[in-house]
């Protein structure tokens, strides 16, 4: 996809980035996570978010609409050293495997040099997104954590070096 700009979000990419996060929760994980939990998000709930967290924020643009992002930071786990962390990648279904997550992935890393290690979670029963990140050479390290999205989930971690 030779249209598509990865770039750094903007303020007032929020409308259009939280419509990507409300939206992208709604195709992916229905039926992987309580529909409850689904149904309380609102595409006002995640411009809200996309307005507050900035920093660290890329967009995948395709004809000038913005149709995925992802957010990185250092990693919130203690038990890895000069390690980063993928927060969030979300990308509408229908420009999904078509390299975005790639392109997204890859931007993120050049941005992430001075680090050694990239690790990111991802829930257990989410198979496309585990095979996505095994395909772009993360894999499971065996650490577990579980949330309540009413009712329980788990979550793997993933991790690569870079």
């Amino acid at each position: 996809m030779s249209n598509i700009i990865i770039r750094e979000a903007k303020l007032e990419d929020a409308k259009d980035k939280g419509y990507v996060h409300y939206k992208s929760w709604q195709e992916t994980y229905t039926g992987i996570i309580n529909q409850e939990y689904l149904d309380k998000m609102s595409i006002e709930k995640c411009v809200k978010i996309a307005e507050e967290y900035l920093e660290n924020n890329l967009v995948a643009e395709f004809d000038g609409k913005i149709v995925g992002f992802l957010c990185y930071n250092p990693c919130r786990d203690t038990d890895y050293e000069n390690c980063s962390e993928i927060v969030a990648v979300y990308i509408l279904k229908e420009y999904q495997k078509k390299g975005i997550g790639k392109m997204l992935m890859d931007e993120s890393i050049k941005r992430l040099s001075g680090y050694k290690k990239l690790a990111l979670w991802v829930l257990e029963n989410n198979k496309s997104a585990i095979e996505f990140y095994e395909k772009y050479g993360f894999s499971i390290d065996g650490t577990k954590k579980e949330a309540v999205l009413v009712t329980p989930v788990t979550a793997l971690r993933m991790v690569k070096d870079i």
